[in-house]
């Protein structure tokens, strides 16, 4: 992915070469090949809840970050292929094409999610539910399901048909799909009272939250001369969390929230390693989807090398002390930029929050009338990413999902350096278009 050598690429999502640890990365692959102890399990097939250490670590890890009401065990914790991946085995296990009744998308949504809940038999059937800085619109999310579930009754659409009963498999009637903290592309990050609500929610109309919980450990003070306090623990708890104490905690077994957690974001999206935390219900039935059952844990091999990261502390030291200042910084470089050559210009950022930052992106709101369909950036040589590609693919109602007024910056592929060169060309773009 990319664009050509003249051209500044603030579209792409990924990281940039130079922030991978690739030399920890080959040590820790020959450290696991060089122990028969972890060699040998490495190269098989694993256990269907994935690599055991790997597991613990996690958990230990999850709980020290967020510090839950109480240690995280491993058994709520499943190894996946990456969040896509697992939106993909979540779908095939927990959901039914008929009986559940829709996927609700917080939008602007991360786009190519779609794709995956179309290929799970939705098409047609993914809703936008607006946002703010306020988060999720909980009013208008609880009237359409409400609807959705009328017209559920009119269809006599009330029992599972195509899934069979599996012990290990509960079918929920929606599916609920966000990114709570530094949300791609939005950058909104939900309250601790919208968290609440939307959990409430959930648990009404038998809804699961698939949180894209992926962007939560890169978190910084948005100015470097007010430090936030502190930035190795997270200041929100996750909707799992909510979930595993909220009125006593989850209605049943199962609960009503996933998390989906990746190491892409961290060491590399090449590794697609991941993992997802529920209740342990939940945790074991993703363990049994089809494809796990029958080759086993995915990533087994790249789960033991990860996992070799853990004993020593160098994970956690490389997040402290390398990947999270140094994105705190292209981040705090993009933002002068985008002050000093398009705040002049009438371009906003509507969600941008002065106690804490973090993710990859950057949400920009162009002046009226400019639309970013109407950008000519071959003509400066700048790339970035067109706020429609954010819509939920298929719902066209355009007072929740039309955002063609807005453009998402990354900091996290290009240079450091060419950073603020990206954002003077998008200027005169932005300049010419309003002319």
């Amino acid at each position: 992915m990319g664009t050509d050598d003249d051209t500044v690429d603030l579209f792409c999502g990924w990281p940039n070469p130079a922030l991978l640890p690739s030399g920890a990365l080959a040590e820790a692959f020959a450290a696991a090949m060089a122990s028969p102890t972890v060699r040998a399990p490495a190269l098989q097939y694993g256990p269907d809840e994935g690599y055991q250490p790997l597991r613990e670590h996690i958990a230990q890890w999850l709980t020290s970050f967020y510090q839950p009401c109480a240690p995280i065990p491993a058994d709520r914790i499943c190894i996946t292929g990456g969040a896509s991946q697992n939106l993909a085995c979540v779908l095939q296990v927990f959901t039914d094409p008929v009986y559940t009744r829709n996927v609700w998308m917080v939008a602007p949504t991360y786009h190519l999610a779609c794709r995956i809940f179309d290929d799970a038999g939705f098409a047609g059937r993914l809703k936008a539910v607006p946002q703010d800085t306020s988060g999720v619109d909980l009013r208008f999310l609880r009237q359409s399901l409400l609807d959705a579930e009328e017209k559920a009754r009119a269809e006599h659409n009330c029992d599972v048909i195509y899934k069979p009963p599996r012990p290990w498999a509960k079918i929920y009637k929606h599916i609920i799909y966000a990114t709570p903290t530094f949300s791609n592309p939005s950058t909104v990050t939900m309250p601790r009272s919208n968290r609440e609500g939307l959990v409430q929610l959930a648990r009404e109309f038998d809804a699961l939250i698939v949180c894209d919980d992926v962007y939560d450990f890169l978190q910084w003070s948005p100015e470097p001369t007010t430090p936030l306090t502190p930035e190795n623990k997270a200041h929100l708890p996750r909707l799992v969390d909510i979930d595993r104490s909220l009125d006593g905690g989850p209605k049943d077994e199962w609960g009503n929230v996933l998390s989906n957690g990746s190491f892409s974001k961290l060491i590399g999206p090449g590794a697609r390693t991941g993992w997802a935390e529920g209740t342990a219900k939940l945790a074991y039935g993703l363990s049994q989807t089809g494809s796990s059952r029958s080759g086993g844990a995915p990533s087994q091999l790249s789960a033991a090398m990860i996992d070799q990261l853990f004993p020593s502390g160098w994970f956690q030291r490389y997040l402290d002390e390398v990947l999270r200042p140094q994105y705190a910084e292209r981040y705090r470089r993009l933002m002068s930029a985008i002050r000093e050559h398009l705040v002049p210009l009438g371009v906003t950022l509507p969600f941008s929050s002065s106690e804490i930052a973090g993710g990859y992106f950057v949400w920009a709101q162009l002046p009226a009338p400019l639309r970013a369909s109407d950008l000519d950036l071959l003509d400066q040589q700048v790339n970035v990413a067109r706020g429609d590609l954010f819509r939920v693919q298929g719902d066209a109602d355009t007072r929740t999902n039309t955002f063609d007024g807005y453009v998402r910056l990354c900091f996290a592929w290009e240079s450091e350096e060419n950073l603020t060169e990206g954002v003077r060309r998008l200027a005169e773009v932005v300049r010419n278009g309003l002319k």
